[in-house]
């Protein structure tokens, strides 16, 4: 049977990965992995991630499973932590969460919940989104329609033309929205867009599919959950994939959350059945240890405390690169869109052909469509990297 079967081509990342490896020069710069790395280019443990571990490791009394729907403590400060300890839906008992292996698995179990729901569903996602996104969501065989959302121009939401795009949806429609720190493009929606598409998705009776993969990395736990507690407020139905691997550092933990917000705690419970048939069917029980540590950084005060101050730090040090790197290519053009972007990545604007330039001339390493991860730069690299992009941008085609 299987001589049958073709050689796949690698994922981009992943070949990215391998040829980064493979570079012998000392000096190479690697701006294309989606993780975030301090100032020694190292993706640390943080703090409180430790703390937490040695405390379960003094505690832990069992490693029997956990049961489909995950930790119930976990699944419960998830939602505070998205929406808010005082949200009003969580008040009137409409909110059911899940944990899920990592954000792909919430995407994966929202899609399968979705065609349980209606078979022929149309998901609508943005051009560009991340690439992850269309294979999770279409495998499990739903429709996929994409709206425009990215102006290659400014590097800015083109917000008219997806507000435009999306008056085609019908009734029913799922529209995929980026809760924060758009990725791979960094533009995110202010709040006056927020509120408009908003009042499209209630006026047309659409269903808003937040995926929230950073909070606490764009501008604060806070702001960044801005979208998802004004849709979970006006709508009747939301459903929130959200990932602890970034603000938690637990990228190889996959530790995620699903979380359904319905018209009444009834209909809730009914859908959250569902969906746990279908957890089971799958991969029947999430793992434990990424969501043991996580419930017990949230619920412990000086663990808390401590996990803020280190995700406040993260987030300050992103946004100070943005500003350093903008200014510092401010001789080669205007990349002030750099500064005005949320999260770990943004794109450059540059060719394929400037991206292998920079590759093979100076070994600084980005995804061909000029996505590059702001986290991976540091004190040491960031004049580096600038002075590598204006030689490029200086040479006539």
């Amino acid at each position: 049977m299987f001589e049958q079967l073709k050689t796949l081509p690698q994922d981009p990342i992943l070949g990215l990965m391998k040829l980064f490896r493979e570079d012998p020069r000392t000096d190479k710069v690697d701006l294309g992995v989606g993780v975030y790395r301090d100032e020694a280019g190292q993706t640390p443990i943080m703090a409180a991630v430790q703390a937490a571990q040695q405390r379960l490791l003094e505690t832990e009394t069992t490693k029997a499973y956990i049961g489909p729907a995950g930790a119930e403590g976990f699944n419960r400060l998830m939602a505070q932590l998205l929406l808010g300890a005082e949200h009003p839906v969580l008040k009137d008992g409409r909110v059911n969460v899940v944990q899920t292996p990592g954000g792909c698995g919430a995407l994966r179990m929202a899609a399968e919940f979705l065609k349980l729901c209606k078979p022929d569903t149309t998901v609508w996602v943005s051009t560009p989104t991340w690439a992850n996104h269309i294979p999770l969501l279409g495998g499990a065989g739903l429709t996929i329609r994409e709206y425009p959302y990215l102006d290659k121009a400014t590097l800015s939401v083109d917000f008219d033309a997806m507000i435009s795009c999306l008056e085609q949806a019908e009734a029913g429609d799922v529209v995929l929205l980026h809760g924060c720190c758009h990725n791979p493009s960094g533009a995110d929606l202010d709040a006056d867009q927020w509120s408009a598409i908003t009042d499209l998705v209630e006026r047309k009776g659409l269903l808003p599919f937040i995926d929230i993969a950073y909070q606490g990395l764009g501008e604060g736990l806070e702001q960044d959950a801005h979208g998802v507690r004004l849709m979970a407020e006006r709508l009747p139905e939301v459903i929130v994939a959200s990932s602890c691997s970034k603000n938690f550092g637990l990228y190889r933990e996959r530790t995620g959350a699903l979380m359904l917000i319905a018209a009444n705690a009834q209909q809730g419970q009914a859908a959250t059945s569902q969906l746990l048939s279908a957890i089971r069917s799958h991969y029947s029980m999430p793992p434990s240890h990424g969501a043991a540590v996580v419930e017990m950084i949230l619920d412990t005060p000086e663990l808390m405390q401590q996990w803020q101050h280190e995700l406040g730090a993260m987030c300050s040090r992103i946004l100070e690169l943005r500003a350093a790197l903008s200014q510092s290519l401010a001789p080669a053009g205007d990349f002030s869109f750099i500064e005005r972007q949320r999260g770990m990545f943004s794109f450059l604007g540059i060719s394929p052909q400037q991206v292998q330039i920079l590759r093979d001339e100076f070994g600084i390493y980005m995804l061909d469509s000029s996505r590059i991860n702001i986290a991976g730069l540091s004190a040491a690299t960031l004049p580096q990297v600038a002075n590598a992009l204006q030689d490029v941008l200086g040479r006539t085609e």
